[in-house]
């Protein structure tokens, strides 16, 4: 096997997940239950399966290691994956759990769980697929695979990359896992399990991003794990280390509507198939939050088909801002000030975001409604029209500062806007104290001068990418040009 085909190896437990799809119209006459007119069943390898399905997607070889037995349901799981993926199989004692959702109308109504068993001891297959791998994803649905190869994994994480997606009932990860994956619940699961009583633990209903970094850090310090991706659903993810004190805030442009089953082991898939192929755990997390979201948008595991090689989505944009200062709180000619003083009386969490915003373009609106997601309102501290031509030159702005904060004030994502006059920010933030501070851009958070001040009341500071290839000073090239 030649070092380009290398395959991704997904260890893990295997389920055979099951939809029964029907409609409720009425109550049934014995008891105050909906009664579900089936019109339809769907059957699919779930868990490690699914992960290794989703992985093999775009051609990637794929080994999956897994426990099967002669029941039934292993039977037709083996008859399921699709043909990227090869089958290196442990000995399963017991019938293969099978997971069966009972949908109305596409939502969930009850969820059905039968079967059970016990892996037996890894053979020489398993240890043959992990020495010839890229790359290694642990799918632990808490069915024992993984704490059975624990030995050989705890090997192959020393000497290449390693994506542990934990589960509350399974083993931690092993040391010097590269990525390790929990959501936002079964991170204060394992800490509230490993650290009790821990004051350094961020408080249970604690939904801050800040509080999502704290866990992160603590659980990579805890499990020696390079990296921690605390995955928060359709608000993206927080990428951690133990030890740094910056954490990567990785937002998506939108999961609309749709089935969240299966996202996670579409987010660590993606986020293996990245550090297989070379990539950085932050290039890793944000793809997997790209993949993810579009995974839901695109109608999720319906859309995937029986081995998950469906089409692959595309994402929409939200329509408007959510949650407290929502819209219509305080515009352009609002008062910021009061709009802050009362997100802070609800204990929500104040975000101001900052730039030139010359020439309002489609970077800019991804920007700030990401940087919106990030928290319960969203204050635009906006360059001066004197600030701006020290910093770009003659000839900025093209737009006066009141049609800039206009313009901003216009759009569903901001809910205030302010001007400030110096070459940065800083004297503004120093009196709006914001809990997150957003910029867009190339910038590291070190080299914000106003990073430092946002630390001194505990505030963040995150670094959001524009889209490639919009820019100001394209847009006006490009006008310049323009022939009438």
């Amino acid at each position: 096997m030649t070092a380009d085909r290398q395959p991704l190896v997904v260890v893990g437990d295997v389920l055979l997940d099951q939809d029964v799809s029907g409609t409720a119209t009425r109550l049934a006459p014995d008891a105050p239950v909906p009664v579900v007119e089936v019109s339809g069943e769907h059957s699919r390898p779930g868990g490690a399966g699914l992960a290794a399905a989703l992985a093999a997607r775009e051609g990637r070889d794929v080994v999956l290691v897994c426990a099967l037995g002669s029941d039934e349901a292993s039977e037709a799981v083996r008859a399921m994956l699709p043909a990227g993926v090869r089958l290196v199989e442990i000995p399963f004692e017991g019938a293969l759990p099978v997971k069966t959702r009972v949908l109305v109308e596409g939502r969930p109504l009850v969820r059905v769980d039968r079967g059970g068993g016990t892996p037996g001891p890894p053979g020489a297959g398993v240890r043959a697929a992990l020495a010839g791998a890229r790359a290694v994803l642990v799918a632990d649905y808490g069915q024992g695979t993984a704490a059975a190869v624990r030995g050989a994994l705890a090997e192959a994480a020393r000497r290449l990359p390693l994506v542990w997606d934990p589960h509350p009932r399974g083993p931690r990860p092993v040391p010097g896992a590269r990525l390790v994956t929990p959501n936002g619940r079964e991170a204060r699961h394992f800490l509230r399990e490993d650290r009790p009583g821990d004051a350094a633990v961020p408080a249970e209903g604690d939904d801050s991003l800040r509080a999502h970094r704290t866990r992160g850090a603590l659980l990579a310090e805890r499990w020696l794990a390079g990296s921690v991706a605390v995955t928060l659903g359709e608000r993206g993810a927080v990428l951690t280390r133990a030890d740094s004190d910056d954490a990567l805030y990785v937002p998506v442009a939108g999961c609309g509507e749709g089935d969240p089953c299966g996202a996670g082991d579409c987010f660590a898939a993606t986020a293996a198939g990245v550090l297989a192929d070379g990539g950085l755990p932050e290039e890793a997390v944000g793809r997997a939050a790209e993949a993810a979201a579009a995974f839901v948008t695109g109608g999720g595991l319906r859309a995937e088909g029986p081995g998950a090689g469906g089409p692959r989505a595309t994402r929409t944009p939200p329509a408007g801002r959510a949650g407290a200062g929502g819209a219509g709180d305080v515009g352009h000619a609002g008062d910021p000030w009061a709009l802050v003083d009362a997100v802070r009386a609800r204990g929500g969490t104040v975000v101001a975001a900052g730039g030139c915003f010359d020439l309002l373009h489609a970077g800019h609106v991804q920007f700030l409604e990401n940087a919106r997601r990030t928290g319960d309102c969203l204050i635009v501290c906006v360059n001066s029209d004197a600030s701006i031509r020290r910093l770009k030159g003659p000839g900025r702005p093209l737009n006066p500062a009141a049609d800039r904060m206009r313009v901003l004030a216009g759009l569903g994502c901001v809910d205030a806007v302010l001007e400030f006059g110096e070459d940065t920010p800083e004297a503004l933030l120093r009196r709006l104290r914001p809990d997150v501070w957003v910029k867009g851009g190339d910038y590291r958070v070190d080299d914000l001068p106003e990073a430092a001040a946002l630390r001194e009341w505990g505030g963040q500071t995150l670094v959001l990418p524009y889209l490639d290839g919009r820019s100001t000073t394209e847009l006006a090239r490009r006008a310049a040009f323009a022939r009438p």
